[in-house]
């Protein structure tokens, strides 16, 4: 505030007037605007890192679904490749299962006068590196749920058929068939008693889980059968 001195001449005396008068001074204005300019910085600092987040964000999910995608053309191809493999067997399984049944069903005569012909066990050898490269990168996480426990049923039921096929054939080292082939066929028996139920089973998921795996890529049906 500045005091200014007013002088007012009447006749012959002189009155003085004193007035209080506000004059703005320059640190004020510039005061004014440093508060506005920061006020701005702020502003536009907040939107800058949301704009960085979202952008991130953005770049993650993208990231993400190009990992599912590419997961998904892995077991599309393996699962394929499994299904061929199962179906070029399931029928060798079922006859040899009844010319074993058949065989072990006769009497010792006419068991020394049988002839079983077999040309391997056949079991199915099945893939699962998609599985393991899906667990090892943690893409599993980025698929549907409801098709990731879809895929986690077909390759426990992988598993399970391996486990059966790779038990039998440490049998058949331990014991050879020529030591006692009544005992080996009866093995085999059992062995082909829960294959040629798992076989269908496993063609059957196969087609099914192929039809969810093109829906999720968003593609029509497709098939190599």
């Amino acid at each position: 505030m500045q005091t200014v001195f007013a002088a007012v001449g009447a006749s012959d005396t002189m009155c003085v007037a004193m007035a209080e008068v506000h004059v703005p001074h320059a640190d004020d204005h510039h005061r004014g605007k440093s508060v506005l300019r920061i006020a701005l910085e702020v502003v536009m600092l907040s939107v800058g890192v949301f704009l960085g987040l979202t952008g991130e964000q953005w770049r993650e999910h993208r990231q993400h679904r190009e990992s599912a995608e590419a997961s998904l053309r892995r077991f599309r191809t393996e699962i394929a490749s499994n299904r061929r493999s199962v179906a070029a067997v399931k029928d060798y399984h079922v006859t040899m299962r009844d010319r074993i049944d058949k065989y072990l069903a006769a009497t010792d005569k006419d068991r020394a006068a049988a002839t079983v012909s077999m040309q391997g066990i056949q079991p199915a050898f099945l893939e699962h590196t998609a599985w393991d490269l899906a667990l090892a990168t943690q893409s599993l996480a980025y698929i549907d749920e409801q098709l990731a426990f879809a895929l986690s049923r077909v390759y426990s039921t992988q598993q399970e058929y391996a486990e059966l096929s790779r038990s039998l054939l440490q049998a058949m080292y331990v014991r050879p068939p020529g030591e006692n082939l009544p005992v080996f066929f009866g093995a085999v028996s059992v062995y082909y008693g829960d294959i040629i139920q798992l076989d269908p089973k496993l063609i059957e998921m196969y087609d099914d889980l192929e039809g969810k795996i093109n829906h999720a890529l968003g593609e029509g049906a497709k098939t190599g059968h």
